[in-house]
């Protein structure tokens, strides 16, 4: 089948988002499907990659937010007419879910959707929402919560209530997205995971690629105990609670340890500053953005991953941590406790510095449990192949399609036969 991928934000943009989008692609075109994405363009040039499809946008900046799709792009409408697509699959609710559905509702094509996002833990972002937080009062209290939990929620239901199927990447998130009691089809398919997220992949060490040793030595400073995180630096990631629970570890361990940060966002500079002021800026490398492709080499050259967001749908870092051998200490979350398994792959904790501290500092004194939770990341990350999950996506699809096929009845009404 032909298939349309619709996104906000995309390639050169580094997040969970654009790469799930490249990984769910690659899996359907081995499965001898065309899949064509359609992106924003951006104001740096981005690197020729065949069947993107940019379509124009206001605001072109690959930084910290999403770019403003132009109303109407009678060139993208025209592509798409003429490429004669099968189905859409659509990643975000607003701006491109808008035109998706349009797209859907006027050449008869179902749309598909994938949740990634708790956009109500996102409005920080949003100037008047921020100073509707910071100014406080009785009435500003009001209006912040009619916006989280009425107006925000109210708008991603009417667009869900509209499409053949809505994605969850976990079992908790169509968890929640049901007891909202929306009239939403929901299922649940994981982001894949390519071949070189798991550990095998580099232990066939070649000049081009990142050795074991690099890192630890460059990135890690040669201690003894290497850490690991992968997050954006912004303040829905929680990462100020894990740079406290690091003070706590280094009174229980010592100080030979590094955490290596990997992630660049608005929060850098604060975020060193308060390192600096708990006196752990020593024990943190800032590593900026790593390529995806090499991020898996950081996962194999640690001896834990560190997780403390609460706003993830499914954290694929966390799953990339595990294929790379990596036990998880991570803040109980969405999406978290779908892939940990406490004393099996990781530990969840409490939102809690010193129970988060105590577990980290269990696993790397004990090397009995070490190698258990080591293995049972492993066998938890292998359920998650991209091309197993590249076959669940094709059979939806197909479940949509034939759905349509025998309810003719209107594009708006189609969720009625999954009932």
């Amino acid at each position: 089948m032909r298939i349309a991928m619709m996104t906000n934000n995309y390639k050169p943009v580094v997040g969970g988002v654009p790469i799930a989008i490249g990984r769910l692609a690659e899996g359907l075109r081995q499965r001898g499907h065309q899949v064509y994405i359609f992106a924003p363009e951006y104001q740096r040039e981005e690197e020729q990659e065949e069947f993107v499809i940019r379509y124009r946008a206001f605001h072109k900046k690959a930084g910290g937010y999403v770019p403003l799709m132009k109303p109407v792009d009678l060139e993208m409408e025209r592509k798409f007419r003429e490429l004669n697509f099968d189905m859409i699959h659509v990643h975000h609710p607003i701006l491109i879910g808008q035109r998706a559905q349009y797209l859907g509702k006027k050449y008869g094509v179902p749309v598909v959707f994938t949740y990634h996002t708790q956009y109500e833990q996102y409005l920080h972002y949003w100037k008047p929402y921020r100073w509707l937080k910071e100014k406080g009062g009785s009435l500003e209290d009001k209006i912040v919560d009619f916006i989280e939990n009425q107006l925000v929620l109210a708008v991603i239901r009417r667009f869900t209530e509209k499409c053949s199927l809505v994605i969850a990447p976990t079992n908790q998130m169509q968890k929640i997205l049901k007891e909202r009691e929306w009239e939403a089809n929901v299922t649940v398919m994981p982001t894949g995971l390519p071949d070189f997220s798991y550990a095998e992949y580099w232990k066939q060490p070649t000049e081009q690629r990142l050795t074991r040793e690099y890192i630890r030595g460059i990135y890690g400073k040669g201690k003894k105990n290497i850490l690991c995180t992968v997050s954006r630096l912004s303040q829905e990631k929680n990462l100020k609670f894990m740079l406290k629970a690091l003070v706590l570890l280094k009174e229980k361990i010592g100080d030979d340890f590094q955490l290596i940060v990997i992630g660049d966002g608005p929060q850098k500079q604060e975020l060193q500053a308060y390192a600096q002021e708990l006196g752990v800026l020593e024990n943190v490398t800032f590593a900026k953005t790593v390529p995806n492709e090499e991020v898996a080499a950081f996962h194999c050259a640690s001896d834990l991953f560190l997780f403390a967001s609460k706003s993830e749908t499914q954290g694929i870092v966390l799953l990339e941590a595990m294929a790379g051998g990596s036990p998880v200490v991570a803040v109980k979350a969405t999406g978290v406790c779908d892939v940990i398994r406490s004393g099996q792959n990781g530990y969840v904790t409490e939102e809690r510095q010193e129970e988060f501290a105590q577990r980290a500092a269990q696993i790397l004194c004990d090397s009995s449990l070490y190698k258990k939770l080591a293995e049972g990341a492993g066998v938890t990350a292998q359920r998650y192949r991209n091309e197993a999950v590249a076959w669940i996506a094709e059979y939806n699809y197909e479940r949509v399609l034939l759905a349509m096929k025998e309810h003719s009845h209107g594009f708006y009404k189609r969720s009625s036969c999954w009932r």
